[in-house]
């Protein structure tokens, strides 16, 4: 027997801890993916987002909201380019993870800058035939007036 786990082992006891050490750090992380849904956050489907508890609130209000039938939550929060949205489902995914698993974010939850600015720009990308005669700035300029500053029912709901 011992002969066969060090041939296992490629014949070093190290390289047996090596293996073991691989085997709990693979296992421990598909155990992390299949106990957080990980592979739902891979979808558009606004159900993913619910995967939070912390995110029950918004995912309810949006039901409620005008936009519900127009628009899901990647529409109006993730860019529409097919890299800026991965880029940003990876960093905030990143963001979310740390902040629930070290209980370090602010309740209720707020969207940050970056976010903001993709927001705005979705809003004018999708609505670009009312409002391009007022959005002659950029939407990453800081004195920008977001549309969301005004309408800010319109994705979540009147119980804001």
């Amino acid at each position: 027997m011992k002969g066969l786990i060090l041939w296992l082992a490629g014949g070093s006891i190290i390289s047996m801890i090596l293996w073991c050490l691989l085997g709990i750090l693979l296992g421990a992380g598909a155990y992390t993916v299949y106990y957080g849904e990980g592979l739902s956050y891979l979808s558009s489907d606004p159900k993913a987002c619910v995967n939070c508890h912390i995110m029950r609130e918004q995912y309810d209000e949006w039901q409620k909201a005008s936009h519900h039938a127009a628009a899901s939550c990647v529409d109006c929060h993730l860019p529409h380019d097919p890299l800026g949205k991965w880029i940003a489902k990876a960093e905030n995914g990143f963001w979310h993870s740390k902040g629930f698993t070290l209980q370090d974010f602010h309740e209720p939850i707020r969207i940050h800058n970056k976010n903001a600015t993709i927001l705005q720009a979705n809003c004018v990308r999708c609505h670009q035939d009312f409002v391009h005669q007022i959005t002659t700035i950029k939407p990453s300029e800081s004195n920008t007036v977001h549309c969301v500053h005004c309408h800010n029912h319109v994705g979540h709901g009147p119980s804001r």
